[in-house]
Protein backbone atom coordinates (compact mmCIF):
# COMPACT_ATOMS: atom_id res chain seq x y z
CA UNK A 1 0.00 0.00 0.00
CA UNK A 2 2.82 2.59 0.91
CA UNK A 3 4.48 1.66 -2.49
CA UNK A 4 1.47 2.12 -4.57
CA UNK A 5 1.08 5.48 -3.11
CA UNK A 6 4.56 6.69 -4.49
CA UNK A 7 4.20 5.11 -7.31
CA UNK A 8 0.66 6.70 -7.68
CA UNK A 9 2.28 10.19 -7.17
CA UNK A 10 5.15 9.97 -9.55
CA UNK A 11 2.57 9.32 -12.22
CA UNK A 12 0.34 12.23 -11.74
CA UNK A 13 0.59 15.51 -13.56
CA UNK A 14 2.25 18.23 -11.56
CA UNK A 15 4.41 15.97 -10.81
CA UNK A 16 6.92 18.50 -10.02
CA UNK A 17 9.87 18.11 -12.33
CA UNK A 18 11.43 21.14 -13.25
CA UNK A 19 13.23 21.35 -16.47
CA UNK A 20 16.92 22.88 -15.94
CA UNK A 21 18.64 25.16 -18.59
CA UNK A 22 21.60 24.09 -20.29
CA UNK A 23 23.91 26.05 -18.18
CA UNK A 24 22.41 24.10 -15.44
CA UNK A 25 22.08 27.25 -13.29
CA UNK A 26 20.94 26.53 -9.69
CA UNK A 27 17.71 28.40 -10.70
CA UNK A 28 14.84 26.59 -12.26
CA UNK A 29 13.24 27.76 -15.67
CA UNK A 30 9.97 28.24 -13.56
CA UNK A 31 9.70 29.14 -10.27
CA UNK A 32 6.50 28.37 -7.98
CA UNK A 33 3.91 30.49 -8.11
CA UNK A 34 4.10 33.33 -5.35
CA UNK A 35 0.75 32.28 -3.69
CA UNK A 36 2.38 29.22 -3.31
CA UNK A 37 4.68 30.82 -0.73
CA UNK A 38 2.42 29.95 2.09
CA UNK A 39 1.72 26.75 1.00
CA UNK A 40 5.58 25.65 1.52
CA UNK A 41 5.42 27.54 5.00
CA UNK A 42 3.06 25.06 6.58
CA UNK A 43 4.56 22.20 4.71
CA UNK A 44 7.74 23.13 6.17
CA UNK A 45 6.21 23.44 9.44
CA UNK A 46 4.02 20.47 9.13
CA UNK A 47 7.42 18.08 8.49
CA UNK A 48 9.06 20.28 11.53
CA UNK A 49 6.97 19.72 14.01
CA UNK A 50 7.50 17.96 17.19
CA UNK A 51 6.13 14.79 16.51
CA UNK A 52 8.93 12.19 15.17
CA UNK A 53 6.71 10.35 13.32
CA UNK A 54 2.61 10.58 11.46
CA UNK A 55 0.48 8.01 10.20
CA UNK A 56 1.35 7.03 6.61
CA UNK A 57 -1.75 8.30 5.48
CA UNK A 58 -0.96 12.32 6.70
CA UNK A 59 2.61 11.79 5.24
CA UNK A 60 1.81 10.65 1.68
CA UNK A 61 -0.41 13.80 1.54
CA UNK A 62 2.09 16.49 2.64
CA UNK A 63 4.18 14.28 0.29
CA UNK A 64 1.52 15.19 -2.97
CA UNK A 65 1.61 18.50 -2.05
CA UNK A 66 5.24 18.69 -2.01
CA UNK A 67 5.37 17.43 -5.51
CA UNK A 68 2.18 19.25 -6.88
CA UNK A 69 3.83 22.79 -5.75
CA UNK A 70 6.67 22.16 -7.45
CA UNK A 71 8.88 22.05 -4.29
CA UNK A 72 10.60 18.62 -4.65
CA UNK A 73 13.86 20.35 -4.79
CA UNK A 74 13.51 22.13 -1.48
CA UNK A 75 16.29 20.63 0.67
CA UNK A 76 14.90 21.67 3.82
CA UNK A 77 11.45 19.49 2.87
CA UNK A 78 12.87 16.55 1.02
CA UNK A 79 15.62 15.77 3.72
CA UNK A 80 12.77 16.12 6.27
CA UNK A 81 10.34 14.09 4.03
CA UNK A 82 12.99 11.70 4.17
CA UNK A 83 13.70 11.72 8.77
CA UNK A 84 9.36 11.40 8.81
CA UNK A 85 9.40 8.19 6.37
CA UNK A 86 12.43 6.97 8.68
CA UNK A 87 10.51 7.55 11.56
CA UNK A 88 7.19 5.73 10.17
CA UNK A 89 9.90 2.77 9.53
CA UNK A 90 9.19 3.30 6.07
CA UNK A 91 12.45 2.47 4.42
CA UNK A 92 11.67 1.28 1.31
CA UNK A 93 9.71 4.63 0.43
CA UNK A 94 12.71 6.81 1.90
CA UNK A 95 14.32 5.08 -1.18
CA UNK A 96 12.07 6.06 -4.02
CA UNK A 97 11.84 9.58 -2.40
CA UNK A 98 15.71 9.19 -3.17
CA UNK A 99 15.22 8.22 -6.89
CA UNK A 100 13.11 10.76 -7.08
CA UNK A 101 15.55 13.79 -5.87
CA UNK A 102 17.87 12.58 -8.52
CA UNK A 103 15.02 12.42 -10.90
CA UNK A 104 14.66 16.14 -10.40
CA UNK A 105 18.29 17.28 -11.06
CA UNK A 106 18.89 18.87 -8.20
CA UNK A 107 21.98 20.72 -8.15
CA UNK A 108 25.13 19.83 -5.93
CA UNK A 109 24.58 22.59 -3.76
CA UNK A 110 21.02 21.50 -2.35
CA UNK A 111 22.12 17.84 -2.24
CA UNK A 112 24.72 18.92 -0.03
CA UNK A 113 22.01 20.30 2.15
CA UNK A 114 20.16 17.56 2.15
CA UNK A 115 23.35 15.38 3.19
CA UNK A 116 24.16 17.97 5.83
CA UNK A 117 20.28 17.59 7.41
CA UNK A 118 20.56 13.96 7.61
CA UNK A 119 23.69 13.82 9.11
CA UNK A 120 22.76 16.61 11.78
CA UNK A 121 19.79 14.07 12.70
CA UNK A 122 22.02 11.09 12.91
CA UNK A 123 20.55 9.62 10.15
CA UNK A 124 23.83 8.29 8.49
CA UNK A 125 22.44 5.61 6.32
CA UNK A 126 20.18 7.62 4.44
CA UNK A 127 23.14 10.04 4.14
CA UNK A 128 25.15 7.52 2.90
CA UNK A 129 22.42 6.42 0.21
CA UNK A 130 22.22 10.16 -1.28
CA UNK A 131 25.75 10.03 -1.48
CA UNK A 132 26.51 6.69 -3.29
CA UNK A 133 23.95 7.97 -5.85
CA UNK A 134 25.21 11.69 -6.71
CA UNK A 135 27.00 11.84 -9.89
CA UNK A 136 29.38 14.69 -8.69
CA UNK A 137 30.34 15.10 -5.48
CA UNK A 138 32.88 18.58 -4.41
CA UNK A 139 34.84 19.64 -1.14
CA UNK A 140 31.39 20.41 0.91
CA UNK A 141 30.05 17.24 0.08
CA UNK A 142 32.89 15.10 1.57
CA UNK A 143 33.57 17.83 4.23
CA UNK A 144 29.64 17.06 5.53
CA UNK A 145 29.75 13.59 5.83
CA UNK A 146 33.69 13.58 7.05
CA UNK A 147 32.74 16.49 9.45
CA UNK A 148 28.89 14.89 10.97
CA UNK A 149 30.74 11.15 11.26
CA UNK A 150 33.38 13.15 13.99
CA UNK A 151 30.96 15.26 15.33
CA UNK A 152 28.63 11.87 16.20
CA UNK A 153 31.76 10.16 17.50
CA UNK A 154 32.01 7.75 14.47
CA UNK A 155 35.85 8.03 14.18
CA UNK A 156 36.68 5.36 12.28
CA UNK A 157 33.75 5.63 9.61
CA UNK A 158 35.47 9.08 8.94
CA UNK A 159 39.05 8.15 8.47
CA UNK A 160 37.23 5.45 6.18
CA UNK A 161 35.40 7.89 3.82
CA UNK A 162 38.59 10.56 4.40
CA UNK A 163 40.70 7.42 3.02
CA UNK A 164 38.13 7.24 -0.06
CA UNK A 165 38.43 11.45 -0.82
CA UNK A 166 41.63 10.42 -0.96
CA UNK A 167 41.11 8.13 -3.92
CA UNK A 168 38.91 10.27 -5.44
CA UNK A 169 39.51 13.34 -8.11
CA UNK A 170 38.38 16.08 -5.03
CA UNK A 171 41.11 17.70 -3.11
CA UNK A 172 41.05 18.00 0.72
CA UNK A 173 40.59 21.25 2.20
CA UNK A 174 41.37 23.05 5.64
CA UNK A 175 37.91 22.24 6.79
CA UNK A 176 38.40 18.73 5.36
CA UNK A 177 41.68 18.19 7.56
CA UNK A 178 40.58 20.27 10.56
CA UNK A 179 37.29 17.59 10.91
CA UNK A 180 40.16 14.32 10.59
CA UNK A 181 42.25 15.72 12.75
CA UNK A 182 39.84 16.31 15.68
CA UNK A 183 38.73 12.71 14.71
CA UNK A 184 42.28 11.75 15.01
CA UNK A 185 42.73 13.17 18.44
CA UNK A 186 39.48 11.31 20.11
CA UNK A 187 40.42 7.91 18.77
CA UNK A 188 44.01 8.69 20.20
CA UNK A 189 45.18 6.25 16.78
CA UNK A 190 48.77 7.92 16.42
CA UNK A 191 49.41 5.62 13.23
CA UNK A 192 46.36 7.79 11.64
CA UNK A 193 47.31 10.54 13.03
CA UNK A 194 51.01 10.78 11.37
CA UNK A 195 49.35 9.44 7.82
CA UNK A 196 47.15 12.34 8.63
CA UNK A 197 49.60 15.38 9.29
CA UNK A 198 51.94 13.81 6.62
CA UNK A 199 49.33 14.64 4.38
CA UNK A 200 48.36 17.53 5.51
CA UNK A 201 52.33 18.77 4.90
CA UNK A 202 52.36 16.91 1.55
CA UNK A 203 49.12 18.32 0.20
CA UNK A 204 50.72 22.19 1.00
CA UNK A 205 47.69 23.30 3.28
CA UNK A 206 48.23 26.55 5.13
CA UNK A 207 48.46 26.30 8.68
CA UNK A 208 45.88 28.69 10.78
CA UNK A 209 45.14 29.00 14.08
CA UNK A 210 42.29 26.04 14.09
CA UNK A 211 44.74 23.70 12.45
CA UNK A 212 47.66 24.38 14.59
CA UNK A 213 45.33 24.04 17.62
CA UNK A 214 44.00 20.50 16.34
CA UNK A 215 47.22 19.34 15.71
CA UNK A 216 48.42 20.49 18.81
CA UNK A 217 45.70 18.34 20.36
CA UNK A 218 45.80 15.78 17.94
CA UNK A 219 49.16 14.94 19.19
CA UNK A 220 48.56 15.49 23.28
CA UNK A 221 45.93 13.26 23.21
CA UNK A 222 47.71 10.26 21.09
CA UNK A 223 50.82 10.72 23.61
CA UNK A 224 53.17 12.46 21.93
CA UNK A 225 53.28 15.51 24.11
CA UNK A 226 56.94 16.23 22.56
CA UNK A 227 55.80 16.68 19.26
CA UNK A 228 52.49 18.96 20.35
CA UNK A 229 55.36 21.15 21.77
CA UNK A 230 57.53 21.20 18.86
CA UNK A 231 54.68 22.16 16.60
CA UNK A 232 53.65 24.54 19.31
CA UNK A 233 57.06 26.24 18.91
CA UNK A 234 57.13 26.12 15.38
CA UNK A 235 53.76 28.47 14.61
CA UNK A 236 52.34 31.56 14.95
CA UNK A 237 51.00 32.26 18.67
CA UNK A 238 48.73 35.10 18.29
CA UNK A 239 45.74 33.18 18.98
CA UNK A 240 44.22 31.56 22.23
CA UNK A 241 43.23 28.65 20.82
CA UNK A 242 46.50 27.61 20.17
CA UNK A 243 48.04 28.12 23.85
CA UNK A 244 44.65 26.89 25.38
CA UNK A 245 45.52 23.24 23.25
CA UNK A 246 48.78 23.41 24.65
CA UNK A 247 47.83 24.05 28.24
CA UNK A 248 45.42 20.89 27.93
CA UNK A 249 47.43 19.13 26.39
CA UNK A 250 50.36 19.26 29.30
CA UNK A 251 47.48 19.00 31.72
CA UNK A 252 46.30 15.24 30.62
CA UNK A 253 49.61 14.42 31.03
CA UNK A 254 50.12 15.86 34.45
CA UNK A 255 52.53 17.94 33.12
CA UNK A 256 51.49 20.73 35.56
CA UNK A 257 54.93 22.78 35.98
CA UNK A 258 55.10 23.06 32.20
CA UNK A 259 52.07 24.24 31.59
CA UNK A 260 52.32 26.91 34.28
CA UNK A 261 55.14 27.81 32.43
CA UNK A 262 53.27 28.19 28.99
CA UNK A 263 50.65 30.33 30.73
CA UNK A 264 53.52 32.68 32.22
CA UNK A 265 55.05 32.84 28.43
CA UNK A 266 51.32 33.72 27.37
CA UNK A 267 51.44 36.43 29.77
CA UNK A 268 54.97 37.74 28.24
CA UNK A 269 53.77 37.66 24.57
CA UNK A 270 50.44 39.58 25.62
CA UNK A 271 47.81 37.05 24.88
CA UNK A 272 45.00 37.58 26.90
CA UNK A 273 43.87 33.90 28.71
CA UNK A 274 40.25 33.22 28.26
CA UNK A 275 38.41 30.79 30.58
CA UNK A 276 39.02 28.06 28.96
CA UNK A 277 43.18 28.81 29.55
CA UNK A 278 42.11 28.43 33.13
CA UNK A 279 40.13 25.61 32.79
CA UNK A 280 43.01 23.91 31.26
CA UNK A 281 45.38 25.31 34.05
CA UNK A 282 43.04 24.13 37.02
CA UNK A 283 42.99 20.82 35.64
CA UNK A 284 46.48 20.56 35.57
CA UNK A 285 47.12 21.80 39.02
CA UNK A 286 44.39 19.15 40.04
CA UNK A 287 46.32 16.16 38.19
CA UNK A 288 49.51 16.77 40.16
CA UNK A 289 47.71 17.90 43.35
CA UNK A 290 49.19 21.87 43.78
CA UNK A 291 46.49 23.01 45.67
CA UNK A 292 48.06 26.66 46.26
CA UNK A 293 48.82 27.20 43.14
CA UNK A 294 45.03 26.04 41.79
CA UNK A 295 43.70 28.05 44.64
CA UNK A 296 45.93 30.69 43.03
CA UNK A 297 44.95 30.74 39.33
CA UNK A 298 41.79 30.48 40.50
CA UNK A 299 41.67 33.82 42.38
CA UNK A 300 43.99 35.33 39.23
CA UNK A 301 41.08 34.56 36.44
CA UNK A 302 38.98 37.71 38.64
CA UNK A 303 41.43 39.78 40.11
CA UNK A 304 43.33 40.57 37.38
CA UNK A 305 41.59 39.15 33.94
CA UNK A 306 38.06 39.77 35.28
CA UNK A 307 36.81 36.37 33.99
CA UNK A 308 33.97 35.30 35.67
CA UNK A 309 34.60 31.51 37.35
CA UNK A 310 31.77 29.44 34.99
CA UNK A 311 30.77 25.88 36.63
CA UNK A 312 33.40 24.15 35.37
CA UNK A 313 36.26 26.19 37.06
CA UNK A 314 34.27 25.20 40.31
CA UNK A 315 34.10 21.44 38.94
CA UNK A 316 38.06 21.63 38.55
CA UNK A 317 38.20 23.19 42.18
CA UNK A 318 36.22 20.25 43.83
CA UNK A 319 38.23 18.07 41.74
CA UNK A 320 41.51 19.42 43.05
CA UNK A 321 40.23 19.96 46.57
CA UNK A 322 38.68 16.07 46.78
CA UNK A 323 41.94 14.64 45.22
CA UNK A 324 43.97 15.96 47.63
CA UNK A 325 41.92 14.75 50.36
CA UNK A 326 40.70 18.17 51.37
CA UNK A 327 37.12 16.78 51.29
CA UNK A 328 35.39 19.38 53.54
CA UNK A 329 37.16 22.13 51.99
CA UNK A 330 35.38 20.55 48.59
CA UNK A 331 32.09 20.16 50.39
CA UNK A 332 32.02 23.44 51.30
CA UNK A 333 33.32 25.12 47.71
CA UNK A 334 30.26 22.99 46.77
CA UNK A 335 27.60 24.62 49.02
CA UNK A 336 28.90 28.50 48.02
CA UNK A 337 28.72 28.32 44.75
CA UNK A 338 26.64 30.59 43.00
CA UNK A 339 25.01 28.52 40.97
CA UNK A 340 23.52 25.18 41.18
CA UNK A 341 25.98 22.54 41.58
CA UNK A 342 25.81 20.06 38.44
CA UNK A 343 26.37 15.85 38.60
CA UNK A 344 29.83 16.61 37.38
CA UNK A 345 30.83 18.31 40.73
CA UNK A 346 28.53 15.95 42.31
CA UNK A 347 30.58 13.20 40.44
CA UNK A 348 34.00 14.62 41.64
CA UNK A 349 33.28 14.55 45.44
CA UNK A 350 32.44 11.08 44.54
CA UNK A 351 35.11 9.84 43.47
CA UNK A 352 37.23 11.50 45.96
CA UNK A 353 35.27 9.83 48.63
CA UNK A 354 36.01 6.27 47.05
CA UNK A 355 39.76 7.29 47.40
CA UNK A 356 39.75 8.32 50.58
CA UNK A 357 37.08 5.85 52.15
CA UNK A 358 34.33 8.22 52.78
CA UNK A 359 31.14 6.80 53.05
CA UNK A 360 28.64 9.38 54.41
CA UNK A 361 30.15 12.03 52.26
CA UNK A 362 29.48 9.79 49.56
CA UNK A 363 26.18 9.03 50.24
CA UNK A 364 25.66 13.12 50.01
CA UNK A 365 26.97 13.23 46.75
CA UNK A 366 24.97 10.28 45.63
CA UNK A 367 21.76 11.54 46.81
CA UNK A 368 22.55 14.92 44.75
CA UNK A 369 22.71 13.48 41.38
CA UNK A 370 19.11 13.52 39.96
CA UNK A 371 20.36 10.83 37.57
CA UNK A 372 22.12 7.93 38.60
CA UNK A 373 24.69 6.10 36.03
CA UNK A 374 26.26 3.03 37.01
CA UNK A 375 29.82 4.88 37.55
CA UNK A 376 28.08 5.96 40.48
CA UNK A 377 26.58 3.09 41.73
CA UNK A 378 30.08 1.16 41.08
CA UNK A 379 31.99 4.27 43.17
CA UNK A 380 29.50 3.80 45.81
CA UNK A 381 29.65 0.06 46.03
CA UNK A 382 33.79 0.14 45.98
CA UNK A 383 33.70 2.09 48.94
CA UNK A 384 31.68 -0.12 51.31
CA UNK A 385 34.15 -3.20 49.71
CA UNK A 386 37.08 -1.36 50.52
CA UNK A 387 35.43 -1.23 54.24
CA UNK A 388 34.03 -4.81 54.19
CA UNK A 389 30.63 -4.25 54.22
CA UNK A 390 29.07 -6.57 51.68
CA UNK A 391 26.09 -7.08 52.27
CA UNK A 392 26.11 -2.38 51.86
CA UNK A 393 27.71 -3.18 48.95
CA UNK A 394 25.09 -5.87 47.60
CA UNK A 395 22.73 -3.59 48.53
CA UNK A 396 23.43 -1.15 45.86
CA UNK A 397 23.62 -3.90 43.18
CA UNK A 398 20.50 -4.97 43.75
CA UNK A 399 19.20 -1.58 43.60
CA UNK A 400 20.77 -0.99 40.24
CA UNK A 401 19.33 -4.19 38.96
CA UNK A 402 15.89 -3.23 40.44
CA UNK A 403 16.25 0.17 38.52
CA UNK A 404 18.27 -1.65 35.01
CA UNK A 405 20.85 0.30 35.35
CA UNK A 406 23.66 -1.77 33.78
CA UNK A 407 27.71 -1.48 34.32
CA UNK A 408 29.60 0.50 31.63
CA UNK A 409 31.91 -2.62 30.68
CA UNK A 410 35.48 -1.04 30.46
CA UNK A 411 37.53 -1.47 27.43
CA UNK A 412 40.87 -1.04 26.34
CA UNK A 413 42.22 -1.04 22.89
CA UNK A 414 45.82 -1.57 21.30
CA UNK A 415 46.91 -0.34 17.76
CA UNK A 416 48.46 -2.39 15.64
CA UNK A 417 48.88 -2.44 11.59
CA UNK A 418 46.33 0.21 11.36
CA UNK A 419 43.68 -1.33 13.36
CA UNK A 420 42.52 -0.89 16.80
CA UNK A 421 42.24 -4.20 18.38
CA UNK A 422 39.77 -3.75 21.50
CA UNK A 423 39.63 -6.11 24.64
CA UNK A 424 36.77 -6.42 27.63
CA UNK A 425 37.41 -7.83 30.74
CA UNK A 426 37.72 -11.62 30.37
CA UNK A 427 37.60 -10.94 26.51
CA UNK A 428 37.95 -14.50 24.77
CA UNK A 429 36.72 -12.80 21.14
CA UNK A 430 40.08 -12.27 19.91
CA UNK A 431 41.78 -14.39 16.81
CA UNK A 432 44.59 -14.93 18.78
CA UNK A 433 43.22 -15.26 22.19
CA UNK A 434 45.38 -18.44 23.14
CA UNK A 435 48.45 -16.97 22.71
CA UNK A 436 47.49 -13.55 24.82
CA UNK A 437 46.22 -15.32 27.71
CA UNK A 438 49.53 -17.51 27.56
CA UNK A 439 51.70 -13.88 27.00
CA UNK A 440 49.59 -13.01 30.12
CA UNK A 441 49.71 -15.91 32.44
CA UNK A 442 54.05 -15.69 32.21
CA UNK A 443 53.75 -11.65 33.06
CA UNK A 444 51.52 -12.58 35.89
CA UNK A 445 53.53 -15.23 37.57
CA UNK A 446 57.20 -13.15 36.65
CA UNK A 447 55.35 -9.72 38.38
CA UNK A 448 54.21 -11.67 41.17
CA UNK A 449 57.68 -13.30 41.52
CA UNK A 450 58.96 -8.96 41.57
CA UNK A 451 56.75 -7.83 44.27
CA UNK A 452 53.06 -7.87 42.36
CA UNK A 453 50.28 -8.20 44.58
CA UNK A 454 46.78 -8.07 43.52
CA UNK A 455 44.58 -5.45 45.26
CA UNK A 456 41.53 -7.68 46.19
CA UNK A 457 40.13 -5.12 47.88
CA UNK A 458 38.72 -3.75 44.76
CA UNK A 459 36.27 -6.87 43.93
CA UNK A 460 33.22 -5.88 44.50
CA UNK A 461 32.34 -9.41 45.01
CA UNK A 462 32.23 -11.46 48.60
CA UNK A 463 34.00 -14.46 47.48
CA UNK A 464 37.58 -16.28 48.20
CA UNK A 465 40.54 -14.09 47.50
CA UNK A 466 41.90 -16.79 44.64
CA UNK A 467 38.34 -16.16 42.72
CA UNK A 468 39.27 -12.72 43.56
CA UNK A 469 42.66 -12.64 42.32
CA UNK A 470 41.37 -14.55 38.89
CA UNK A 471 39.11 -11.37 38.30
CA UNK A 472 41.58 -8.85 38.41
CA UNK A 473 44.19 -10.82 36.19
CA UNK A 474 42.19 -10.58 33.11
CA UNK A 475 41.17 -6.36 33.24
CA UNK A 476 41.45 -5.28 29.91
CA UNK A 477 43.65 -3.29 30.31
CA UNK A 478 46.35 -6.57 31.08
CA UNK A 479 45.04 -8.26 28.00
CA UNK A 480 45.36 -5.36 25.83
CA UNK A 481 49.17 -4.82 26.96
CA UNK A 482 50.04 -8.54 26.81
CA UNK A 483 48.90 -8.55 22.98
CA UNK A 484 51.10 -5.56 22.41
CA UNK A 485 53.92 -7.10 23.87
CA UNK A 486 52.98 -10.08 22.15
CA UNK A 487 53.25 -8.13 18.41
CA UNK A 488 55.71 -5.33 19.30
CA UNK A 489 59.75 -5.95 19.30
CA UNK A 490 61.44 -5.93 22.41
CA UNK A 491 62.32 -2.41 23.78
CA UNK A 492 59.11 -1.23 21.46
CA UNK A 493 56.99 1.38 22.98
CA UNK A 494 53.26 -0.17 23.92
CA UNK A 495 50.41 2.49 23.68
CA UNK A 496 46.81 1.64 24.93
CA UNK A 497 44.01 3.46 25.26
CA UNK A 498 40.70 2.95 27.82
CA UNK A 499 37.44 3.98 27.62
CA UNK A 500 37.34 4.45 32.10
CA UNK A 501 39.90 5.57 34.75
CA UNK A 502 42.67 2.47 35.06
CA UNK A 503 41.98 0.71 38.09
CA UNK A 504 44.95 0.72 41.02
CA UNK A 505 45.48 -2.65 40.57
CA UNK A 506 46.45 -2.66 36.78
CA UNK A 507 48.55 0.66 37.57
CA UNK A 508 50.49 -1.23 39.98
CA UNK A 509 50.71 -4.13 38.12
CA UNK A 510 52.04 -2.58 34.39
CA UNK A 511 54.76 -0.50 36.62
CA UNK A 512 56.62 -3.55 37.44
CA UNK A 513 55.87 -4.88 33.67
CA UNK A 514 57.98 -1.57 32.45
CA UNK A 515 60.66 -2.40 34.96
CA UNK A 516 60.95 -6.07 34.30
CA UNK A 517 60.84 -5.65 30.43
CA UNK A 518 62.80 -2.43 29.75
CA UNK A 519 59.95 -1.03 28.03
CA UNK A 520 57.90 2.45 27.86
CA UNK A 521 53.98 1.89 28.24
CA UNK A 522 52.07 4.80 28.02
CA UNK A 523 48.12 4.16 29.15
CA UNK A 524 45.30 6.65 27.85
CA UNK A 525 42.53 6.15 30.08
CA UNK A 526 39.15 8.72 30.44
CA UNK A 527 41.39 11.21 32.58
CA UNK A 528 44.74 11.44 31.19
CA UNK A 529 48.44 9.76 29.95
CA UNK A 530 50.10 7.15 32.47
CA UNK A 531 53.54 7.31 31.03
CA UNK A 532 54.95 3.61 32.53
CA UNK A 533 58.55 3.27 32.45
CA UNK A 534 61.28 1.75 34.33
CA UNK A 535 59.00 0.75 37.62
CA UNK A 536 57.40 4.44 37.65
CA UNK A 537 54.61 6.45 36.01
CA UNK A 538 54.28 10.27 35.29
CA UNK A 539 51.58 10.78 37.39
CA UNK A 540 53.63 9.78 40.23
CA UNK A 541 50.80 7.56 41.74
CA UNK A 542 48.36 10.55 41.61
CA UNK A 543 45.40 10.40 39.73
Amino acid sequence: MQLNVIKRLATQPHMGIIRWNRSYSSVPVSSPPQQHNTDYQELYNLLQSGKTSMDIKTLSKIHSRIITFSYGTSPSLMASLMLKYVHCNCRSIVYKVIDQVFCWSIDLVELNLIIDKLMRTENYRVAKMVFNKMPARDVVTWNTMIGGYVRKARFEEALRLFRFMNKSNVEPDKYTFASVINGCAKLGALKHAQWVHELLIEKRIELNFILSSALIDMYSKCGKIQTAKEIFDGVQRNNVCIWNAMISGLAVHGLALDAIKVFTKMEVENVLPDSITFLGILTACSHCGLVKEGRKYFDLMRSRYSVQPHIEHYGAMVDLLGRAGLLEEAFAMIKSMPMEPDVVIWRALLGACRTYKKPELGEAAMANISRLRSGDYVLLSNIYCSQKRWDTAQGVWEMMKKKGVHKVRGKSCFEWAGFLHPFKAGDRSHPETEAIYKMLEGLIQRTKLAGYVPTTDLVTMDVSEEEKEGNLYHHSEKLALAYGILKTTSGAEVRISKNLRICYDCHSWIKIVSRLLSRVIIVRDRIRFHRFENGLCSCGDYW
